[in-house]
């Protein structure tokens, strides 16, 4: 009888330490980003003409952020910020990642050394760290991955590549991928072999805290759809944007199947997923919309700053819309929290852990004031007022409560408030160290001409 009691009691207390284990398991997370994503082209933003049922599938489980920002309006400047939780103007990372000019020495043309990342912190926390695809911080062996926090790599240290196979010549877009841990197969059409990776990934570190930073480069160019996601859009006359709408499609499914792999290993419920782009979508170049918002990529009108933002957490976040601004620079804070961390002021991050605010346990807002800056502009949001300094005219003053367009420019009605923002601006700039490394001069006629072109302010109906 003793012993039967004893062993009841044991299997009792066996049960009761995996329950608890499981109980106690840290979140894992996952970073989904999207390249040069309009913010008017997926379905929780209003888009008709482009369907992206898997990733409204996630929005709609999680929080859907209407005032969703990213830190810069290009690509490597705003993975920089969001890799750290710093805002990259305060580590000199003004500017895009391009070869180095004459004057700048190519030992320092990435992220800096001396910059903890989101992938170090969480390291130190018992995570396991992974990412795919798009780098972007820099090709230098310093600069790698995985001497910056993360245990595997497979993808491509620069800013884009080719979606079908090409001979590695070296040329832009056709530089092999690259992993640390295994022998890259051919590729076959990159997105659908990144969102290979990713499941890989999920399914390999299933039974440890893991973070995974997929980082797709669709819909970036080149311009490549496969025949087969073509059709599905070939009612489109215009050539680019059908290839974008084919391309956005194809990165939906891919994040579908990555839903799909963690309800398969039984972790979804603890998982924090969160989609959002690196910046706006670049009009012209790849046939996105960033309706209702004015603007695009590399300008700090909202529409290029302001991207399709959603975090999923079943376990813990109910589902729902958050209207107050956040920023990227908010999600290594959250995690590192979540993840039973913690932020110091000697941390010196620019974002904050936002799961109180959104939870409903920490009263206001997140951010009062926010900063850009991005090479000829700067930008500063102050609650509902947002202004843009630029180098050959008078600054752009906008009430984004009542003109989240920016078609009205009220500077000239409010000076005062110009005149204090501009002041706050200036202290940012001489208390901010020198840029690392400039892009070509080129750009900068570029961006100043891109203030002046008239941008889609409405949604497409077919």
């Amino acid at each position: 009888m003793k012993i039967r009691i004893s062993l009841i009691f044991l299997i009792w207390s066996s049960g009761w330490v995996i329950a608890q284990k499981n109980e106690e398991r840290k979140p894992n997370f996952i970073i989904i980003l999207a390249d040069d994503l309009g913010y008017g082209d997926v379905g929780f933003n209003g888009s008709i003409q482009i369907k992206t049922p898997h990733i409204d599938a996630l929005a709609k489980s999680g929080v859907v952020f209407t005032e969703g920002y990213v830190s810069a309006p290009v690509c490597a400047p705003s993975r920089a910020g969001l890799i750290t939780g710093r805002n990259q103007v305060n580590f000199g990372y003004d500017n895009n990642l391009t070869d180095a000019l004459p004057q700048f020495n190519p030992e320092y043309s990435g992220l800096p050394v001396t910059e903890k990342t989101i992938a170090d912190r969480l390291s130190e926390l018992g995570y396991v760290n992974g990412i795919v695809g798009k780098w972007h911080l820099g090709e230098k062996e310093q600069f790698h991955p995985t001497n910056r926090g993360f245990d595997e790599f497979w993808g491509y240290l620069g800013g884009g590549h080719n979606y079908f196979a090409t001979e590695p010549s070296g040329a832009k877009y056709d530089k092999p991928i690259i992993s640390n841990f295994k022998k890259p197969q051919p590729i076959t059409y990159l997105t659908d072999d990144k969102g290979d990776e990713c499941v890989d990934f999920i399914i390999r570190h299933k039974d440890e805290p893991f973070f995974l930073y997929a980082s797709f480069n669709a819909p970036h160019t080149p311009m490549q759809a496969t025949v087969e996601d073509l059709k599905l859009y070939s009612h489109i006359k215009d050539e680019k944007r059908r290839s974008y709408a084919a391309m956005v499609h194809r990165l939906d499914v891919n994040v579908g199947r990555m839903v799909e792999e963690l309800r398969k290993q039984g972790i979804y419920e603890n998982t924090v997923m969160v989609f959002f782009s690196d910046n706006g979508g670049p009009d012209t170049n790849n046939g996105s919309i960033n309706a209702p918002y004015n603007g695009r990529k590399g300008i700090l009108l909202e529409g290029g700053i302001r991207v399709p933002f959603v975090i999923s957490y079943p376990k813990k976040l109910k589902s729902g819309i958050y209207n107050k601004p956040i920023t990227a620079l908010d999600l290594t804070p959250t995690f590192v929290e979540l993840a039973g961390g913690k932020i110091t002021e000697k941390d010196k991050l620019d974002g904050v852990n936002i799961f109180p605010y959104i939870t409903n346990q920490i009263e206001g807002v997140p951010h009062e004031t926010m900063m850009w800056r991005f090479t000829i502009s700067a930008g500063i949001r102050k609650v509902n007022w947002k202004l843009i300094r630029l180098p050959d005219r008078m600054p752009l003053l906008f009430n984004l409560d009542k003109d989240p367009s920016e078609q009205n420019n009220l500077a000239r009605e409010n000076w005062d408030l110009v005149e204090s923002m501009l002041k706050e601006l200036g202290d940012w700039d001489v208390s901010s160290p020198h840029v690392l490394f400039l892009e070509g001069s080129r750009w900068r006629r570029n961006q100043l001409n891109l203030y002046d072109k008239e941008y889609q302010l409405e949604q497409l109906k077919n």
